[in-house]
């Protein structure tokens, strides 16, 4: 792999793995593997782990567990509840998280054209196999190209009037730095991916990610770097939201549409 996390053919190499994970949380990603086929069974195909724990750059009590689970048919509330269940476990039990992030999806829908170069890119890339089958080898290798930024990031305009509804609700303190920490991280990656195939590589480091922007953005450097401080270190501050979602995004939003064109919707 070289420097900008790509292989000898300029292809994404797949990020993290369990070796990676640092002493401090090996027992609670052992408490996942042993618990999840107890929660899922058969119904479930693949596990995954991303984030932080894999790539091993977490920090004790700062920062949380983050799963993907393929199942064979597409989740249902119920599925969704014995998530909730799970993961709020898992919280209480190992305070060297700060929570637990849970995604579930179908193997039909993860290994779709439509989803090829969105959710397929993710697992093939960002995912660390935990346990049953890797659908990274039903899935294509990846490039830093048009067509996947277009299709990771493509979508920030039909993002911002939920944003906005979310930011109207926030009305505590913890609430508001939950979010400014989600869309910092949301917008940092989204200039990120803007810039990606003139880069030509991929980091998941939201410092290296505002470094690249600016390259090509001098303007707005200044304001990625600040979001991806406060990626890390978020603020409650609900100016920083409005800015976000009245300047930073529309932007962004815009610029991406001009350069690599539109994500088409998702279904609900």
């Amino acid at each position: 792999m070289n420097g900008r996390g790509l292989d000898d053919r300029g292809r994404i190499a797949r990020e993290g793995s369990l070796g990676l994970v640092q002493e401090a949380f090996r027992p609670v990603v052992a408490a996942v593997r042993g618990r999840l086929p107890d929660v899922y069974g058969t119904r479930m195909t693949s596990a995954y782990l991303y984030g932080s724990i894999p790539r091993g750059t977490a920090r004790v009590g700062r920062s949380d567990l983050d799963l993907f689970l393929v199942l064979r048919e597409e989740p249902t509330e119920a599925d969704r509840t014995d998530a909730r269940a799970l993961t709020e476990a898992l919280d209480k039990e190992f305070p060297q998280i700060d929570g637990v992030g849970t995604l579930l999806v179908s193997r039909t829908r993860l290994l779709s054209d439509l989803e090829r170069y969105d959710l397929g890119w993710f697992v093939a890339c960002l995912c660390t196999p935990l346990l049953g089958e890797d659908q990274a080898a039903h899935l294509p290798r990846y490039r830093p190209d048009s067509l996947l930024a277009r299709e990771t990031n493509g979508d920030l305009a039909l993002l911002l009037p939920r944003w906005r509804e979310r930011i109207a609700g926030a009305g505590t303190e913890a609430a508001r730095q939950r979010l400014v920490r989600f869309m910092s991280r949301h917008l940092v990656r989204t200039g990120f991916t803007l810039v990606m195939p003139r880069w030509n590589g991929w980091t998941s480091d939201l410092g290296e990610m505002a470094e690249a922007f600016g390259v090509y953005y001098p303007r707005r450097a200044a304001v990625l770097r600040e979001a991806a401080v406060l990626g890390h270190e978020p603020t409650g501050d609900i100016a920083v939201l409005r800015s976000y979602v009245d300047d930073l995004g529309p932007w962004l939003a815009e610029e991406y549409a001009r350069v690599h064109g539109v994500k088409a919707p998702r279904p609900d």
